[in-house]
């Protein structure tokens, strides 16, 4: 008998969770400061750089071997980085509308934390009942377009509480990027759910666990949900909502210090929410061909969980290399895209599949 042998189900289910939100939470915090650090040295690489090598604390120059290729790593540059933020002067300007101005990079923040709430990040760990997932909603998907369609308020709030032109030109630019593209990317995955026959995304997991991934199965569909995931989240090619070249800073222009680096934590961490969702959708969650059965051991339940992150870092570097590799879109070339062929575009997947489980299909 332990210690939670004695408590509550209810209880323990609210400590597991308890723990499990504060874990994704770290992780995804871990995940998005060196998210920026491997941006910067995958950056580096393409343009023939060597990208941050320096930044160290004195002890380090202390470890044989290890220090300096921990400090040629930049393994310690996001905690600068994160200092910088810390210390900088937070400067309000005297003409914002302030209190929009003090919330805007708060919504902004939020809605990419809270849809990992919904996504299934293993199996199980040590018992049936402990599943690797926070909030195991039979309508995830529905909650995660909810939630998603709330981070355009903060930027759009910024824009405008800014009461300066280019960040009111950015808010604009955002809003109508993102209801674009938003539209195309819940057309995507209804396709989907209508082969899968189901809104849980712990079940959509387990039919790519016996039928194959459903990036084989809907090609189209991942691509639409790919491209649109990048103008979702303000990445190049579709960052027009910040673009320097044209609008200074955009919508986060006349902010600094920690407001600055809330924008800057919304961002990556809506492209971890994006991954994480393209992994759970499209390429199996937590499984793989050979490894597809629920744990039965918590060896087995840690596996599933490093073979997620794995999927996942592995478009966290899709999603940067792209980045870096495109130009970006003219902002009529952007709205032309979203709405004259990803949203035909999908509506034709979801008749074909349709038709295919209508008439093929058993």
């Amino acid at each position: 008998m332990n210690f939670f042998d004695y408590l509550e189900p209810t209880t323990q289910f609210v400590i597991f969770s308890a723990v499990k939100i504060l874990i994704v939470f770290g992780v995804t915090m871990t995940f998005v400061a060196y998210a920026v650090l491997a941006e910067r040295k995958i950056s580096a690489w393409i343009q023939d750089r060597v990208g941050p090598n320096r930044t160290a604390p004195p002890i380090t120059k202390y470890i044989p071997i290890l220090g300096p290729m921990l400090v040629r790593l930049g393994i310690f540059q996001p905690m600068a980085d994160g200092l910088k933020f810390l210390l900088k002067e937070d400067f309000t300007p005297a003409y914002v509308r302030k209190v929009y101005f003090w919330l805007a990079p708060a919504i902004a923040v939020i809605p990419a934390f809270l849809t990992l709430a919904v996504i299934p990040f293993g199996s199980t760990l040590g018992n049936p009942d402990n599943k690797m997932v926070i909030a195991d909603l039979n309508v995830g998907i529905l909650y995660t377009f909810g939630i998603v369609s709330l981070g355009v308020y903060g930027i759009v709030l910024a824009g405008y509480a800014a009461n300066s032109k280019y960040p009111f030109l950015g808010g604009i630019r955002s809003s109508a990027q993102m209801i674009s593209y938003e539209i195309a990317m819940g057309m995507s995955v209804v396709a989907v759910f209508m082969v899968v026959g189901d809104l849980n995304l712990g079940s959509v997991v387990q039919y790519q666990a016996k039928h194959g991934w459903m990036v084989f199965h809907q090609p189209l569909a991942f691509i639409i949900f790919l491209i649109a995931a990048f103008a979702e989240t303000n990445r190049l090619p579709f960052d027009l909502p910040e673009s320097e070249s044209e609008l200074v800073g955009g919508y986060h222009t006349e902010y600094s210090s920690m407001k600055f680096a809330l924008f800057f934590l919304g961002e990556y961490a809506a492209m971890i929410s994006a991954s994480a969702m393209m992994v759970t959708l499209f390429f199996g969650g937590w499984t793989l061909p050979f490894l597809s059965d629920p744990a039965s051991s918590l060896l087995g339940g840690l596996l599933h969980i490093a073979i997620f992150i794995a999927k996942l870092v592995v478009l966290l570097v899709v999603f940067i290399w792209v980045r870096w590799m495109l130009p970006r879109f003219r902002y009529d070339q952007l709205m032309d895209l979203g709405w004259r062929r990803f949203i035909p575009l999908a509506l034709g997947n979801i008749l074909a599949t349709a038709l295919v489980l209508a008439f093929i299909s058993p």
